[in-house]
C-alpha cells in the first residue's frame, strides 16, 4: 500500500440523488462508502439551479446524451481524434486554468451512475465499428480518479477494456488513487496517464492536487503493475526561469519511467476562452496567469504569441528527444506550422496524428 500524504480525498458534505438513478448498483456501492453522509433525493439535479450550498455536494445523476463523444477539437488545428467518455463532471482540485470552471454548467460534483447504460453503448459501437480504433478517455470533464475512493469505477472500466483487441481506455488524472489498479488483468489495455508541469507552477496554481513528486511515484508504481504510462504538459505557463524547471520535469519523469512504457507525452499551452480571465480573477486572485501576453486566436481563446509556443515546444521536445522517446510527443490543438516549426516535422492532419498515436498501443 502506497502513502501519499499530500493527497487529500474529497468527502462530500451533501449526497444528492436523482430518484430515476436511486436503485444504480454504483449508487449502493457510493452510499456503502459515505455512511456519515445523510442523502436527499431529486426528481432532477437541474431543480438545485440556484443552491449555493453544492461547492462540497456529490450529485449522483443519469447521463441523459450519449457517454462517448469525440473532443470538439478547433478549426485549422491538428487534432488526435481522441473520444472523450463522460462519466463525471466536476473536480476537487481546483486548479487555477481549468476550463471546467467557466465551462460547467451542472452545479457541484456530478457522477453519472447509468453504467449499466455506458456499457451497453460501448458494445453497441464496437459491434458496429469493428475496424476501428479506439481511443477513449474520460478526463475531460473531470479528472479520471479523484473520485475512485468512492466510486471504484476505474476497476470496471479497466477490466471492461481488457477484453478489448481494438481500443484502450486512458485515465487521466492528478491524482494518486493507484492501488485498486494493482490487481486487475489489464492486457495493456489501460494507460494511465498523468498531467504535469513545472514544479513552480504544480505548487502555485494546482495547489489542491497531490505533489508532483507523488504523481510521479504513483506512475512508477503503476508502471510496476504493468500499464502502460502518459504524461501531459498541458498547460504549458510561461513564467521567468521557465527553461530550467520544465527541464526538470522531464528529467525526473525518467527517473521513474521507462522510455519504451511511454505510451505518449502531450504538450498544450495556456489557452482560454476570453470570459474565462474575470472567473480566473475573481476565484484565484493570487494567480498570475492571466497577466501574461496572450492574444485571442482563431478559436477564440487566448492564447500565447505563435512565436512564443513554439519555442516552449521546441525546447521541450529537445530535452525529451535527449532520453531516448520521440514518437510517442504529440501536440495538442494547434496548426501544421507550428508543429513544423518546434518538431521539424507534422503528421499533417487529424487523421494523421491519430493513426501515430493509435500505432503506439494496438496490441502487436
Amino acid at each position: 500500500m502506497m502513502h501519499f500524504p499530500s493527497q487529500k480525498d474529497f468527502s462530500p458534505n451533501r449526497l444528492i440523488i436523482e430518484e430515476p438513478v436511486a436503485r444504480e448498483p454504483l449508487v449502493n456501492r457510493i452510499r456503502q462508502r459515505l455512511p456519515q453522509v445523510s442523502a436527499e433525493f431529486v426528481k432532477d439535479i437541474e431543480q438545485l439551479r440556484g443552491d449555493r450550498d453544492l461547492d462540497d455536494a456529490l450529485l449522483l445523476a443519469r447521463q441523459r446524451g450519449p457517454f462517448l463523444r469525440y473532443c470538439p477539437g478547433t478549426p485549422r488545428h491538428i487534432c488526435c481524434l481522441y473520444q472523450n467518455l463522460d462519466v463525471a463532471a466536476g473536480c476537487d482540485m481546483n486548479c487555477t486554468y481549468c476550463i471546467l470552471q467557466g465551462y460547467l454548467n451542472t452545479p457541484g460534483k456530478t457522477l453519472y451512475v447509468n453504467t449499466g447504460d455506458l456499457f451497453q453503448e460501448l458494445d453497441k459501437v464496437r459491434l458496429q465499428r469493428t475496424d476501428q480504433f479506439f481511443r477513449i478517455g474520460t478526463g475531460e470533464l473531470s479528472d479520471s480518479m479523484t473520485f475512485d475512493h468512492l466510486t471504484g469505477f476505474s476497476v470496471d472500466l479497466v477490466e471492461y477494456f481488457s477484453r478489448w483487441q481494438n481500443a484502450i481506455i486512458e485515465l487521466k488524472s492528478k491524482n494518486v488513487h493507484i492501488d485498486h489498479l494493482a490487481a486487475l488483468q489489464h492486457n495493456r489495455r489501460t494507460v494511465v496517464s498523468w498531467s504535469v508541469n513545472a514544479e513552480p507552477i504544480c505548487r502555485s496554481e494546482e495547489s489542491g492536487a497531490p505533489t508532483l513528486t507523488d504523481r510521479l511515484q504513483a506512475a512508477a508504481k503503476v508502471q510496476e503493475m504493468g500499464y502502460w504510462l502518459g504524461f501531459h504538459f498541458d498547460p504549458m505557463i510561461w513564467f521567468d526561469g521557465w527553461e530550467d524547471h520544465y527541464r526538470e520535469t522531464v528529467a525526473r519523469i525518467f527517473q521513474f519511467a521507462r522510455p519504451d512504457n511511454i505510451a505518449w507525452i502531450s504538450l498544450g499551452a495556456l489557452r482560454y476562452p476570453a470570459a474565462m480571465e474575470e472567473v480566473i480573477r475573481e476565484r484565484h486572485p493570487h494567480s498570475r496567469i492571466v497577466l501574461g501576453e496572450l492574444l485571442p486566436g482563431p478559436d477564440k481563446k487566448r492564447r500565447y504569441f505563435k512565436t512564443l509556443r513554439i519555442e516552449l515546444f521546441r525546447r521541450m521536445v529537445e530535452w525529451i528527444r535527449a532520453y531516448g522517446y520521440d514518437n510517442g510527443v504529440y501536440l495538442c490543438m494547434e496548426s501544421d506550422e507550428v508543429w513544423h516549426k518546434a518538431f521539424g516535422w507534422s503528421p499533417g492532419s487529424s487523421a494523421g496524428l491519430k493513426k501515430l498515436l493509435d500505432d503506439r498501443v494496438r496490441v502487436r
